[in-house]
């Protein structure tokens, strides 16, 4: 196994980093506050390739691998979660699906709008009465012989708000999914209501509604009935993104407790000497080494063709909760300071809390593990 990484992937991650640490770490706070995503920042992204990782460049995206993908997340995260997750959901979610879906003729028309940064993109999947089941969804496509009428209600959509374009995945019978790419402004889809989170702030999650929502046979992705196929493969990939945003949570909690450790005294000497306080530090930040290591293999076993479903899974269930736990220690090592919005680590413990949520629960992903493990045990 390789543990190194090339020059052009390291290029990427310190590009990155220093964008995350000069542009995006001093105005998290900020943006938590005011609790929408800053627009402005787009054009920013955009240029630097982070609206189009994986979009071929033929299609006017960074072409990225998916192991520097998740060097990138890491960054992000450590700065601002909500900055990260809105990256994440745009590109391993809406153009994730777009890359494992749609023909060539929809990837010329809708990726290079993506990659550019003209808009966001949402992916819609998830409903009120839907989330581990997936294929429990009561959003209808009801197929007219001149396209298709899209009925239903979808719940906490990354980007619905703001997304310029949707990719939306709706029943039929027995079952089966239906995805559509549907640009915003058409008639009958609208962003819903706006939820208000433990975390994430900035990152825009509300519901999108789409009543007798119109969608031509040219804006279906796939088959009809078949997405469900290319669902799994595009969650499949998400995960590795979140464990390694959660990464990066963590990561940016422990860079901060370190800092404060050497510096706040108590009895006369930094508490950086007391073993209790680097029995957490040690805590976090072997965890977080473990994570980043989970994470890297599947993204290296999804880069080399090789499946990598229960590896994606183990990566995102450990990583997620590594991360919540490494945030929680870093709060109690800077004590009541941890607990003020004066330092971030408060900030991190309730971002890091939906890493354990999104892309599958924690309970589904022992699910999948599970079943990788008899099936090789047979």
């Amino acid at each position: 196994m390789n543990f190194g990484h090339r020059e052009d992937q390291l290029l990427v991650r310190d590009t990155v980093r220093d964008f995350a640490r000069t542009r995006i770490a001093p105005n998290a706070d900020a943006w938590s506050e005011a609790g929408t995503f800053p627009l402005e920042l787009l054009p920013e992204l955009a240029r630097l390739g982070l609206l189009g990782l994986a979009v071929p460049h033929e299609y006017g995206g960074a072409g990225l691998d998916t192991l520097t993908i998740a060097l990138v997340l890491e960054e992000l995260g450590a700065a601002d979660g909500s900055i990260a997750l809105t990256v994440a959901a745009h590109n391993s979610l809406c153009i994730g699906h777009l890359l494992v879906g749609a023909s060539e003729e929809q990837k010329r028309r809708w990726l290079p709008p993506l990659a550019r940064g003209e808009y966001l993109g949402a992916w819609a999947l998830t409903e009120p009465g839907s989330g581990s089941d997936a294929l429990g969804v009561r959003s209808r496509a009801v197929n007219t012989g001149e396209g298709y009428v899209v009925s239903g209600t979808k719940q906490f959509i990354t980007n619905a708000s703001l997304a310029g374009f949707y990719v939306v995945c709706a029943g039929g019978v027995e079952r089966r999914l239906t995805a559509f790419g549907v640009a915003r402004g058409t008639p009958g889809i609208a962003p819903g209501k706006r939820e208000r989170k433990m975390g994430l702030h900035a990152s825009d999650t509300a519901q999108l509604v789409l009543s007798d929502c119109r969608v031509g046979f040219a804006d279906r992705i796939g088959a009809e009935g078949e997405a469900f196929a290319d669902v799994k493969k595009v969650l499949d990939r998400g995960r590795i993104g979140i464990g390694a945003l959660a990464v990066g949570l963590g990561r940016g909690s422990l860079e901060t407790a370190l800092a404060y450790a050497k510096t706040r005294t108590q009895f006369g000497r930094p508490i950086a000497d007391f073993e209790m306080i680097r029995w957490r530090l040690a805590r976090a930040g072997t965890q977080l080494d473990a994570a980043r290591l989970l994470v890297h293999r599947a993204a290296a076993l999804a880069d080399a063709g090789r499946p990598f479903t229960a590896d994606a899974s183990k990566a995102k269930l450990y990583a997620s909760e590594a991360a919540s736990r490494a945030a929680n220690d870093c709060l109690q090592v800077l004590g009541g300071y941890g607990y003020l919005r004066d330092y971030p680590v408060e900030r991190h413990l309730r971002d890091a809390r939906l890493m354990e949520i999104g892309e599958g629960t924690s309970e589904v992903q022992r699910i999948v593990i599970a079943k990788d493990l008899l099936q090789r045990a047979s």
